[in-house]
């Protein structure tokens, strides 16, 4: 069965405050407006609405927590850098992001959505930033790619792997395509490995 598929809703928060005890480790999913975050999700637990998905960026305030039959959960986090919302709110988004993304201690990885046209804006950048630091793993899933030539695809891809990898290699990047539903396996065993490894047995000491 798919890793992400019979995702159920649990809840939506909009302050650290409301942030539910920890139970299960946590997979977040963030990225820039408009950059086909909810479609992603959407496509990945095979559900047409699980997360909602709006032609007006910055429509998503809310931190959303879908629980997986496995116990885990996938956490869609607010949308960033759309400069038509207010200031005041985009300071709230920006306090509930840092506080979730630094604080929570079940969070084990990122998926990071970036648009394949107009990869590592600004805003990704400073997110990998901030995520990296902390030793956990980053996936970038570059979207809306059936918008690119074959070649430009290959291009992209290898331009941004080139670019994260002087990161480390708990950072991996990947095509995907909600449209065309490609890359779906591709990010079930990226993250499937990242609960695997909590599985593990610790290496026996020499």
């Amino acid at each position: 069965m798919s890793l992400f598929r019979n995702a159920q809703f649990e809840i939506s928060i909009a302050k650290p405050s409301g942030l539910p005890p920890p139970r299960g480790v946590e997979i977040a999913f963030a990225g820039r407006s408009n950059a086909g975050k909810s479609s992603a999700i959407n496509t990945l637990t095979d559900h047409t609405r699980l997360a909602f998905v709006s032609k007006t960026p910055g429509r998503t305030q809310l931190i959303n927590f879908f629980r997986l039959p496995n116990d885990a959960v996938l956490v869609d986090l607010p949308g960033y850098g759309y400069a038509q919302v207010p200031e005041a709110i985009r300071a709230q988004w920006q306090r509930l992001l840092e506080e979730y993304l630094t604080r929570r201690p079940n969070l084990i990885g990122l998926v990071l959505i970036m648009d394949s046209r107009h990869p590592l804006t600004e805003r990704d950048r400073a997110m990998i930033g901030w995520f990296a630091p902390s030793g956990r793993p980053i996936h970038v899933m570059l979207t809306k790619c059936d918008k690119l030539t074959r070649s430009a695809q290959g291009q992209t891809l290898a331009a941004v792997r080139k670019e994260l990898a002087l990161i480390g290699p708990q950072v991996t990047v990947q095509l995907f395509s909600s449209l065309k539903k490609t890359g779906v396996e591709e990010a079930e065993k990226v993250v499937g490995a990242w609960l695997a490894a909590l599985d593990a047995p610790p290496a026996a000491e020499l």
